[in-house]
Parts: C-alpha cells; structure tokens; sequence
C-alpha cells in the first residue's frame, strides 16, 4: 500500500492500493475526535479518490481503538465553525463529509472499530456498506449535549432503520451496542475488531474486479434517487434511456461476452468520460 502525494494532511491519512483508496481518521491519541480540520481533509481525500481513474472503491476507517468519537470536546465547548460560520453558503464539519460521500461518483465502504458516535455515527450514513466491529458502539447522542443533529443525520438514517428505529435513537440519544446496529440495518457486517479492514478490502476487492465503475456510479444515484422520489416515475424515464443506450454501451457488450466466455469482465468505460452526467439531476 502506497500513499498518495500532492496533499498536506495532518489529521488523516490517505492510501492507494490498486483499485482501492483507504482514508483513515489519524487522531489515534484523542480517538479520532473529530475537528473542523479533520472534516475538511477527509473531504480533499475523498475528492482525490474520486478524480484517480485507477482508484474504483474507498474505504473509510480509523486508526487506534475506535473509528470516532465525535467531536472534539477538549476545549471545553463546540468549535466547529471557523470562517464564515453562519453565512449564506456555509455547511458544518459533518455535513460537509456526508453530503462528499452521497455525491460521490465512487462505491464508499465504511470500516468501524470502537466507538462510533455524533460525526463518527453520521458522517457514515451515505457509505454504501458499514462493516462493524462485535464491539463497536454507535450514538446519535445530540439531545443529550443540548444541540442539533448534523451531517443530514435526520435525512439519511429513517432512510437506513425507518423512521420508527430513527426517533428511537434520535430522541433518546442512547448508544446503541453492535448487535443492535447490525439488526436493525445500521451495518452490514460484524467481524473482530482486528478483521474489520480486512473485511472491507475483501468487499471492495470483489466490487472493483467484477463491477463496471459507471455501472455502479448509476446504481449509487439511483438508490439515492428512488429513496426520495414519490413517484417512480422519473426513475423510469432515466431507466428507459440508458437500456435504449445499450447497444452502443462498451461496458454492457463486454458483460454480455465476458459472461458467455466465462472469464472475469475489463470493462472499458470510464467515469471521466462516459457517466451520463445528467443523472445527477436526479439528486
């Protein structure tokens, strides 16, 4: 595994392995806690994923014990808004992350050990799979330090649990143990604490040499889409246009044969020049 240059970080890492992108929160000595700094950089990372065409799933993780811890409360106070606080245009910390990762073009996989509550529990809602630790911990613990929720957390998570699960944990703010999570739908996965990123590279291993990367940007905007949409109707109509494209489609033709020949597809296209960048009008 490499790290990728071209970028200062001080509160992460950033990783390249092949197809594989790792981003790992590296506040190991305060859990991870998380900080306006940190959100930022984690944002850049994942930008840099995104605009690598070598690079086809991003794995987010922690380094240390616990993935994070929440915010960084060692100043005694919240100070998480830096310049431009409250100004027209001006998102917070959490918010920044998980709206990065629900945008993405690129497949996200979040690793957790430990402790994953406030931002450690929301910035990882719009991951397309959560794999947990037997001992990992979640808590959308809002209500019990007097402040709203963020990263989009009241959208994102009755998406994920329902709606009934979601006032269960929103309201109450307890933290909610491993088994839990996974019961209800939280996460995909439990492993030992020492298997959990190997587990992830092992999904994203399986995503990058069997899937199409334009194929499985679509699906990602598409899931988005139709868990907000009240009607299917315009999922429709994005459908019938990209089957009609179909026989033109390099990527499909290379399925197709590479099915009947039995051997693993290449796929040929390219998120850079060829996703049909109109569905993002489908956020």
């Amino acid at each position: 595994m490499s790290a990728s240059s071209g970028a200062d970080f001080a509160q992460i890492r950033y990783e390249v392995d092949g197809p594989m992108a790792t981003v790992i929160l590296d506040r190991p000595q305060a859990r991870n806690a998380f900080t306006l700094r940190m959100s930022d950089e984690i944002v850049a990372a994942l930008r840099m994923a995104e605009s690598d065409p070598a690079v086809r799933v991003v794995i987010l993780t922690g380094a240390g014990r616990d993935f994070c811890v929440g915010a960084d409360l060692s100043s005694g106070s919240f100070d998480m808004g830096g310049d431009g606080a409250g100004e027209p245009g001006w998102q917070e910390p959490a918010g920044r992350v998980s709206s990065t990762i629900y945008s993405l073009r690129l497949p996200v996989i979040a690793a957790m050990t430990g402790v994953a509550v406030g931002a450690g529990s929301t910035m990882v809602l719009p991951c397309d799979l959560r794999v947990a630790s037997t001992d990992s911990r979640f808590g959308f613990v809002f209500g019990r330090r007097g402040i709203s929720p963020e990263g989009g957390s009241p959208w994102f998570l009755p998406r994920l649990v329902g709606l009934a699960v979601a006032s269960d944990w929103m309201i109450t703010g307890r933290v909610i143990g491993a088994d839990e999570a996974l019961a209800k739908g939280l996460v995909h996965h439990l492993h030992q604490p020492a298997d959990v990123v190997d587990a992830a590279r092992i999904l994203a291993a399986d995503i990058a040499e069997n899937t199409s990367a334009v194929s499985v940007a679509i699906i990602r905007r598409m899931l988005w889409h139709a868990s907000q949409a009240p009607t299917p109707d315009a999922l429709h109509a994005a459908e019938s246009r990209l089957i009609a494209e179909l026989p033109g489609n390099s990527d499909a033709i290379e399925g197709v044969q590479s099915f009947l020949a039995r051997r693993a597809p290449v796929f040929p296209n390219t998120l850079a020049a060829d996703y049909p960048s109109w569905l993002d009008q489908l956020r």
